[in-house]
């Protein structure tokens, strides 16, 4: 997990803190999903006539070693086809070798989708889903070419404030703070009870772009915000959406709301505390709450809610995709491959145990932490592809989105509008020498 968004690209928010381990992140070329082809068509065909083999291939070997995938294929037959035969091949190391797979033909009849693959290259390896799989799901245009849509997504992820309960009780908090000033109230609490009100993990870097471009375009009310940015020379303002949340993340350092050791990385021990109730919140994805109560917490006892980033209460929370799941063009028995993806995806019982948000919109979140970030109301919005030249110029320039250093130096900085200007400045620079 660390890993993955250690690297993480700014072109998707999922790219950021969003994404459990596996995310796929691609979404070149998307474009809205009008017709999906003769061959995807909306006729299901009886129960009785869904039979064959289907070779499935997962990068989720612990589930096909403990023997999770098995059940959910019994499921599945017992429901919709007794007489199928489902065959799961784990790969250790998917990311790489899915690509040599398809190019081979020997990418089985269901596959996670190669999240390198650009979405103008689809149609060549994956068949288009039948429009009656795509109703009211999220992320069903996300995987699409020319009006025709190629993959759902396994999982949902979103971003906010983990926090222990016992912690906040014990610090007299009976509120979860919905406003700014409540947030900020509830930190001084949190340290006059002697807990560290947020452990950012400033040192290992990576967490902390969730203070920077991992949410500044749900802060800003716009998927598409960074597209705007890209025939800009002020990219970074103080009272713009960057501002609005460097100007957080600073108040809780100069408060001394966070972790003291802000120099080392301590993100492993850092789960133990907040797990612990030493330090009372994440700013992080949905991901992490496993691992706070693999660290020892009582699930009950950790709870998620949605940063309150102003006083207005009414808040934007971001949406962002896990893996995508699509049926392979080659596959010899399409209409019981659609059938099983459909059936993973919204009935399995996989987007739960894994702690994701329901692919489904009509449906409510299983797990409890989700469930309560779901109760306070907020404005969800599905992430969406960057303009890529929006990176390009950020590598130009040298400005690390998606590593952290230059977020630390905006935290501690001694002046953040100066600090804004020199950014700006090498951005345009970058800027004009590529000709944007």
């Amino acid at each position: 997990m660390k890993k993955a968004i250690a690297l993480a690209s700014v072109l998707t928010l999922s790219a950021g803190m969003l994404a459990a381990c596996g995310s796929d992140n691609n979404n070149e070329n998307a474009s809205p999903a009008a017709s999906n082809s003769p061959a995807a068509s909306d006729s299901a065909s009886p129960a009785a006539e869904l039979t064959g083999k289907l070779v499935v291939l997962t990068h989720r070997t612990d589930l096909v070693d403990d023997g999770t995938m098995d059940k959910y294929a019994e499921a599945f037959k017992a429901k919709y086809a007794p007489n199928a035969e489902l065959e799961f091949e784990a790969i250790t190391n998917y990311a790489n070798d899915i690509k040599v797979r398809l190019t081979t033909g020997e990418a089985g009849d269901v596959n996670m989708m190669d999240s390198g693959l650009p979405n103008s290259e689809l149609g060549n390896y994956y068949e288009p889903l039948p429009e009656s799989m795509l109703e009211n799901v999220w992320f069903s245009n996300y995987r699409s070419n020319e009006g025709k849509s190629y993959g759902l997504p396994t999982g949902v992820n979103t971003q906010g404030i983990v926090y222990n309960k016992q912690a906040f009780a014990k610090a007299g908090i009976d509120k979860v703070p919905t406003t700014l000033d409540e947030f900020y109230a509830a930190a001084q609490k949190l340290e006059d009870a002697g807990i560290i009100p947020l452990y950012m993990n400033y040192g290992a870097q990576w967490p902390i772009g969730n203070w920077a471009e991992n949410s500044v375009k749900y802060v800003a009310g716009d998927m598409k915000y960074f597209d705007s940015l890209v025939s800009s020379d002020a990219v970074w303002t103080v009272d713009s959406p960057w501002g609005t949340l460097m100007n957080i993340a600073r108040k809780f350092v100069q408060e001394g709301w966070v972790e003291k050791d802000l120099a080392t990385n301590n993100w492993e021990m850092s789960k133990g505390e907040v797990a612990s109730g030493k330090a009372a919140m994440y700013f992080l994805g949905n991901w992490v709450i496993p691992q706070v109560i693999g660290a020892g917490a009582a699930s009950e006892d950790i709870g998620f809610f949605p940063l309150p980033y102003d006083n207005s209460g009414k808040l934007n929370a971001p949406l962002g995709p896990d893996y995508f799941i699509g049926v392979s063009k080659n596959s010899k028995n399409k209409e019981l491959a659609f059938k099983w993806v459909d059936f993973f995806v919204k009935e399995s019982g996989y987007v739960d145990s894994q702690g994701f948000m329901p692919v489904d919109k009509s449906q409510q979140a299983k797990v409890p932490q989700l469930a309560e970030f779901q109760s306070y109301n907020p404005t969800f919005l599905e992430d969406q592809a960057t303009d890529p030249r929006f990176n390009e110029i950020a590598n130009k320039a040298e400005i690390d989105l998606g590593v952290g250093k230059y977020t630390q130096d905006a935290i501690v900085a001694k002046d953040l509008a100066k600090f804004y200007d020199e950014l700006n400045a090498k951005w345009k620079k970058a800027r004009e020498a590529l000709g944007y």
